[in-house]
């Protein structure tokens, strides 16, 4: 049963990680979110923070700001209906002509073939994005109150540092700290495409004088954009799933890393470990906080408060399910990923992530829209500002929540 208003006036922040592929699965909780909002409710997220897949997810809500459910069902059909070919290039010429180049210039040192940019050619993404998002509604959305900012992480490959663009109010300040800082600006596709921009994967994008890639590169507090933009509480849909792999018992029984093996392992720690490090950050001050009177700081501290959050993770594992589907993908493609270990167990992490195909973001959209009503009881006390008692007070990943 829907509720007869939309959520109240707390302010509330949608955090959407890394993902790759595996972005489908916030689809499917965003899916869950919308059966308790009125059909024609606004954006209930105040700020609504991305991080490559998840920027994308995150811009197409901004932008669609006045009616969230619709947001949400036009995200949903282009991730339900996805091929790589729409994501990359697949056709057998791009790849044997990307294997080709690596394998010249590893041999050759890069004399005479230019050094690779890299493996994958991401242009029909940019394609995609360039018809579906339309920028300037962020502004509209947050002239009429349905948002009051966008922040779109990408990470600098010459200063080393992490960047969060964001769009917002007029109030809101920049900030800077160690190796990250916020910028305002007005964003466009080309921030999507460099946030999303995973390294060696995907090639790097310029912007002004410097080249940036994947956000989730330099991103060690994933939640502090949300925090410096005013959030007070946040709800993050991450897509790592904790189910990891038993270790032998026998000596000798594990096999070498794979290429992919080793791809997949990065992939994971850095789309999802600085969020986990910094939600730990984040509750043991809350623990704090609930020891002082927190209203009574003054100085530097003066400004901190308590920040409820909630996290929603894959409850299967997802290497398994991209395994019933790694056959979608183009011939071309499997014989490249093959020829780096990716076509078994040990390299299906890697796929998962690169698995644009209809069959495996069907199931993630599944799995994410029953995890999310799993938790419908928790979900409703966040959007709706009820009491947050029920949550409980210390991280709990393999229950899919956090409370602060």
């Amino acid at each position: 049963m829907k509720p007869t208003g939309g959520p109240n006036t707390t302010k509330k922040a949608l955090v959407l990680p890394g993902a790759g592929a595996r972005g489908a699965y916030q689809v499917g909780v965003l899916k869950a979110l919308a059966t308790m909002l009125p059909e024609s409710a606004p954006n209930p997220f105040a700020i609504i923070s991305g991080t490559s897949a998840g920027a994308v997810n995150a811009a197409v809500l901004a932008t669609r700001a006045s009616r969230f459910v619709g947001a949400v069902a036009d995200m949903e059909a282009v991730w339900a209906n996805f091929q790589a070919e729409q994501v990359y290039k697949t056709d057998n010429w791009t790849m044997l002509k990307s294997s080709a180049h690596w394998l010249a210039s590893i041999v050759f040192g890069g004399l005479g073939v230019g050094t690779p940019r890299s493996l994958l050619d991401n242009s029909p993404l940019r394609e995609l994005l360039a018809e579906k998002i339309r920028f300037s509604r962020i502004d509209r959305g947050i002239k009429r109150g349905h948002l009051d900012a966008l922040a779109i992480t990408a990470s600098g490959y010459t200063s080393a540092r992490s960047v969060t663009f964001f769009q917002g109010r007029e109030d809101l300040q920049p900030w800077s700290r160690v190796r990250r800082y916020g910028r305002r600006t007005t964003l466009g596709l080309d921030h999507l495409m460099a946030s999303s921009a995973v390294p060696l994967i995907f090639p790097p994008v310029l912007m002004g004088s410097e080249y940036f890639g994947d956000g989730a590169m330099r991103q060690h507090a994933p939640l502090s954009s949300a925090i410096h933009l005013g959030a007070e509480r946040v709800l993050v849909i991450g897509v790592r799933d904790e189910h990891p792999d038993a270790e032998p018992h026998v000596p000798g029984e594990a096999e070498y890393p794979s290429l992919a093996q080793i791809g997949g392992y990065m992939l994971d720690t850095l789309f999802m470990d600085g969020l986990y490090s910094d939600l730990e950050r984040l509750t043991r001050l809350n623990l704090i906080l609930e020891q002082i009177d927190h209203s009574k700081l003054t100085g530097p501290v003066g400004g901190l408060k308590p920040i409820n959050t909630l996290i929603i993770l894959p409850t299967e594992d997802i290497r398994e399910i991209a395994m019933r589907h790694v056959h979608e993908l183009p011939r071309a493609l499997r014989l490249l990923l093959r020829g780096i270990g990716a076509m078994n167990k040990g390299g299906l992490r890697l796929i998962s992530y690169l698995l644009f195909e209809s069959g495996f973001t069907r199931e993630l959209i599944d799995m994410g829209f029953r995890d999310a009503m799993a938790m419908e009881e928790n979900l409703r006390s966040f959007m709706f500002d009820q009491s947050m008692d029920t949550l409980n007070s210390r991280p709990d990943i393999k229950r899919g929540l956090m409370s602060g």
